[in-house]
């Protein structure tokens, strides 16, 4: 009898995406964005799809199109906060943080090119590291073979246009894409506030990216990611043109057998150059104040996570991961008469490194999670440099000395079902961040107001809870949650003088405007409630979600006066009501979004009031691969406060905008 054959060996499936999502992660309040409400939703900026998830905020209210690019962290529950995140961005496991100020260049991103967006709302993260205060926002990239594009035009000369496409190669999926955006812009100021040296905000965007998925043994994958942008504004005035350049580069490997594991590299640089305009009285003319000629930065890193063959029901993560960030702001400072008299550069190092483990199990039809890290943080080389360029003198010359410490992370929770589609949940957990480069070393100049650095900042650290409950059945899912979170030692811009006069790192500030320094607050006390509700059935979907958030400082010493008081920037009530249908290429959604108002400043002074939004997209068919699309943000026209300067000025966030465009499916 001949031989039998061997078997088959196994079937390879590239998927781009990292492990399976770990069992922890059912017990937190977890959202997600699909391709279906990426592909009909009536923006194409990350930044604003990513509102639509309750208790998501970013630092202002004004979007990557108009914003400073300085301005535009992001955080969760209420947290607020300065520019820098206190949410961790990832996509591809790699994170997105600026490495010099923590904030998030949203033009880098194409959110067509996404296949999954996952929002972990709570602290704790312990896989991705430091960070992860408000929670965890989680992409992953399309790794998908096939070509679709589109190509829109709006309101003000807008344009937009992206593309992607993927073939096979060397076994896998090679995959290209690129976007870009450009637009003559709107005047920044409103009508009523806006003077001879308002004018409208041109943008021009790029971001381009190179991605190879394939298989380089059984059961192992290779995932290569290379990525650029460019991003370049102005402000609405002469003299406040930004431009950002940015680059990254990854590979991980990704190992799909009884021993699941992955391991990650990446490299990142960014360069920001931004000029700062000072308007004089009544808004008549525009002089340059600031020059950051240059703000070179870099993050390397890389992480390695297994998980050992164990008994049904049982999953452990273990795993180490470290991040080094260095930077520094070069800068021409202090103008007289269009010409500069000083010359600053500012900058240092940081380091994070730890070790996590986390285990998850099922019992009695219960999940229960526990997990911890401890990380080694250090902050090193940091300086201050400050020169006269007329004479040459030296005025500053500041070098700090080494800091570094130990800190943990932990989370742990339940997920209870109770029958009838019901499940109840709870979860305790501790977080940390690191200052920024920016925070530590840098200060600065908004409108009138000058902020000073602070090399002794200390890491803030959060404790929080949740508990929650949810009903999944049939076309049905809701869910509510409420938790209480304590961040301290909380970085805050603290008022510590008023204009005019000259003040220490800053120099002059003029009448209106104020003195501030980043400092270490006590604590942030928040404890709020998040809401949301899903019925899909067919073609068609409904979706609505709120979040209600009581936030307030607990401040002594030299910040006191901000006891009591709401956090800058951080409105009390955000909800979000959207219906959608879709049917053989045919498709329409609407959008309506309120956020509460919130205040401009620490000293709760300059109230920003809420505003309400109504947005629109509809799809028709021309061919089986080709649709036209229509898209319209703000349709009313209504008028979202960004900022009040110190001068009376409101700036706005974008106005009605309308698009239409073809999109290859």
């Amino acid at each position: 009898m001949a031989d039998a054959l061997p078997p088959p060996p196994p079937a390879i499936v590239i998927t781009g995406s990292a492990l399976p999502e770990a069992k922890a992660e059912r017990v937190y309040a977890v959202e997600r964005i699909g391709p279906r409400l990426i592909a009909q939703s009536p923006t194409h900026e990350l930044d604003q799809l990513l509102k639509e998830v309750p208790g998501v905020q970013l630092f202002r209210r004004s979007d990557a199109r108009s914003g400073h690019p300085t301005s535009q962290g992001v955080t969760l529950r209420g947290l607020g906060g300065t520019a820098s995140s206190r949410a961790l961005l990832v996509l591809d496991g790699v994170p997105q943080s600026d490495p010099f100020g923590g904030w998030v260049n949203w033009p880098a991103y194409d959110a067509a090119g996404l296949s999954d967006i996952r929002i972990v709302r709570g602290g704790g993260s312990v896989a991705y590291g430091p960070g992860a205060l408000a929670g965890t926002i989680e992409m992953t990239s399309r790794s998908d073979a096939g070509a679709s594009g589109e190509i829109d035009v709006g309101s003000r000369g807008s344009f937009e246009g992206q593309g992607r496409g993927g073939v096979q190669a060397g076994g896998g999926v090679l995959s290209i894409s690129g976007r870009t955006s450009l637009s003559d812009g709107f005047i920044p100021i409103t009508e009523e506030t806006r003077g001879p040296a308002d004018e409208p905000a041109p943008y021009r965007e790029w971001s381009g990216r190179a991605r190879w998925v394939a298989p380089v043994a059984d059961l192992t994958e290779l995932q290569a990611n290379i990525a650029a942008f460019h991003d370049w504004r102005t402000r609405g005035t002469d003299f406040s043109s930004d431009r950002t350049n940015g680059a990254d580069a990854s590979l991980r490997l990704v190992g799909r057998g009884r021993w699941q594991w992955s391991a990650l590299g990446y490299w990142q640089w960014r360069n920001l150059r931004s000029s700062t305009a000072g308007v004089s009285p009544g808004r008549l003319t525009a002089t340059r104040v600031l020059l950051q000629d240059s703000v070179p930065s870099h993050a390397i890193g890389g992480s390695i996570e297994m998980r050992p063959p164990l008994h049904d029901g049982i999953e452990l993560r273990i795993g180490a991961d470290a991040r080094r960030t260095s930077g520094e702001t070069r800068e021409l400072a202090n103008y007289v008469a269009g010409q500069p008299t000083r010359r600053r550069i500012a900058g240092g190092e940081t380091w994070t490194s730890g070790l996590f483990a986390e285990a998850s199990a099922l019992l009695s039809g219960m999940t229960l999670s526990a997990g911890a890290r401890l990380d080694r943080w250090q902050v090193s080389n940091g300086h201050l440099f400050e020169q006269t360029i007329a004479t040459g003198t030296v005025t500053r010359d500041e070098r700090d000395p080494k800091r570094q410490g130990w800190l943990p992370t932990a989370r742990g929770g339940v997920l209870a079902p109770i029958g009838g589609g019901v499940s109840l949940r709870g979860a305790a957990y501790l977080g940390w961040r690191m200052p920024t480069l920016n925070e530590l070393f840098r200060p600065f100049r908004a409108a009138l107001d000058a902020t000073a650095a602070n090399a002794n900042l200390d890491p803030e650290r959060l404790a929080g809870a949740e508990a929650g409950v949810e009903f999944s059945r049939g076309a049905w899912r809701l869910s509510a949650t409420t938790f209480v979170n304590r961040l301290r030692d909380a970085i805050a811009n603290v008022t510590l003088g008023h204009g005019p006069g000259s003040f220490p790192q800053v120099g002059f500030v003029a009448a209106g405007g104020a003195f501030r320094q980043r400092q270490n607050v006590d604590a942030v006390a928040v404890r709020g409630i998040e809401a949301s509700a899903e019925w899909a059935r067919g073609p068609w979907s409904l979706r609505a979600g709120a979040s209600l958030t009581r936030a307030r400082m607990r401040a002594s010493g030299a910040s006191a006066l901000l006891d009591g008081l709401r956090p800058a920037q951080t409105p009390s009530f955000a909800g979000t009501l959207s219906a959608s249908w879709e049917k053989g290429g045919k498709g329409a959604s609407i959008l309506l979004r309120r956020v509460g108002a919130q205040y401009e400043d620490d000293l709760n002074t300059r109230l920003l009031k809420g505003a309400t939004t109504l947005d629109a997209f509809a799809s028709w068919p021309l061919t089986d691969r080709l649709q036209v699309v229509g898209r319209a943000e703000n349709i009313t026209n209504a008028l979202v406060m960004a900022g009040i300067g110190g001068d009376g000025s409101i700036e706005r966030a974008t106005p009605r905008t309308v698009w239409l465009g073809l999109r290859l499916r």
